[in-house]
């Protein structure tokens, strides 16, 4: 009996130092568990900041860049009118020229109508025509009366001619004036266009320089560089590929294979970037960059149709013309577009002006001539 009372005070006695055995070894596992817990939860909360900040900062470099394409839209229309403008002053002013040779023309005659009315007033009243019945009287010849009567009807009639020819020049005076004040009054409307134009032009290029200096405070990372370039590149690859499909070549466009290494550059500037060299990562130029001067026109390289003229992510402001038999050629970074969808070109007619919308930070024009798709070196093709 004392046995077995000791044998189960001695098992009770081990399974309590197993027990307390165990729980020793196991409260290091149970603390690096929770430790490792604790750690997973916080990677995954910085994860998920890092999503939200990257998500806003996406979000916020989307909004720079809408207002960005703003910008470059709102220069270019203004531009343009400014352009149209300036024509219109000129035609104005050329026009109010014109009315001033005709009034000193019209003056001219008038004093000469004048001089030849008093002259004939004097000569008649010397003569005493002015008293038609006493002339008659005087006629001691019967004979000669009829004659009389014939020569006074006859310097009376050329009289009359001139006072009427005097009221036609009064009355064309009086019109050219009234034309004159018109075309005055158009020109210092239009002056006062050009003036509230220039002043938002310069508003509109500020507020653009405020979003340029934004969107490159957000710095990009390489590889969000890249994806960037990436998409930009894919936009204008649907694009074309899209309006490929709707070319419509007339029988007049015959391509540009018999035009090669015989065409003029779009615009005088030195090449910045050429075609085929490194652009970020293994993205390469799909054509060329060359740096012009703003404002300065952009000639089409050969006859075709206007496919595309609008505003294009990463290229800004672009024409793109169909030359016929698969081949075409892109210009991008205008300031303005001067031809719309569907418009015919001739070969070296100006289609735009050199800007640098899309972000450029100097006035460049990018160019880019394609066959079937596939981009060509613009060198082989331009001389």
């Amino acid at each position: 009996m004392k046995l077995k009372s000791l044998l189960k005070n001695t098992i009770s006695l081990y399974t309590l130092l197993c027990v307390f055995a165990f729980s020793c070894l196991a409260k290091p596992f149970v603390d690096n568990q929770s430790q490792t817990t604790d750690k997973l939860k916080s990677v995954k909360s910085e994860i998920s900041d890092a999503k939200s900040q990257l998500k806003n900062v996406n979000k916020k470099r989307a909004a720079l860049e809408n207002q960005l394409k703003e910008n470059d839209i709102a220069i270019s229309s203004i531009t343009r009118e400014i352009q149209q403008n300036n024509k219109n002053k000129k035609e104005t002013q050329n026009k109010i020229q014109e009315l001033e040779q005709e009034k000193i023309v019209l003056i001219t005659s008038k004093q000469r109508q004048e001089k030849l009315l008093a002259k004939q007033l004097r000569a008649a009243y010397s003569a005493g025509h002015h008293d038609y019945i006493k002339l008659l009287l005087n006629q001691k010849n019967p004979t000669t009366i009829q004659r009389t009567i014939t020569n006074y009807q006859y310097v009376n009639n050329a009289r009359i001619a001139e006072i009427e020819n005097f009221k036609q020049t009064i009355n064309e005076l009086v019109v050219l004036e009234d034309s004159h004040k018109t075309q005055s009054i158009a020109l210092d409307k239009i002056t006062a266009d050009l003036i509230a134009n220039k002043k938002s032009l310069e508003k509109n290029k500020s507020e653009r320089t405020a979003t340029l200096a934004l969107i490159k405070k957000e710095q990009l990372s390489t590889e969000q560089q890249l994806n960037k370039l990436v998409a930009e590149e894919k936009s204008l690859k649907d694009t074309l590929k899209k309006i490929q499909t709707l070319a419509k070549s007339s029988k007049e466009l015959n391509g540009l294979a018999k035009l090669k290494r015989k065409l003029k550059w779009p615009v005088s500037g030195k090449i910045v970037h050429s075609f085929g060299t490194q652009k970020h990562g293994y993205i390469k130029w799909k054509g060329v960059l060359k740096r012009a001067n703003a404002g300065q026109q952009v000639k089409s390289i050969a006859n075709g149709n206007v496919l595309f003229s609008d505003w294009l992510k990463g290229y800004g402001l672009v024409t793109i013309i169909d030359h016929g038999k698969g081949y075409m050629s892109l210009y991008g970074h205008n300031q303005t577009l001067l031809k719309k969808v569907g418009d015919y070109v001739e070969q070296g007619e100006p289609i735009s002006l050199v800007g640098q919308s899309g972000g450029q930070s100097q006035p460049a024009l990018y160019f880019e001539i394609r066959h079937s798709g596939q981009a060509q070196n613009p060198k082989l093709w331009c001389r």
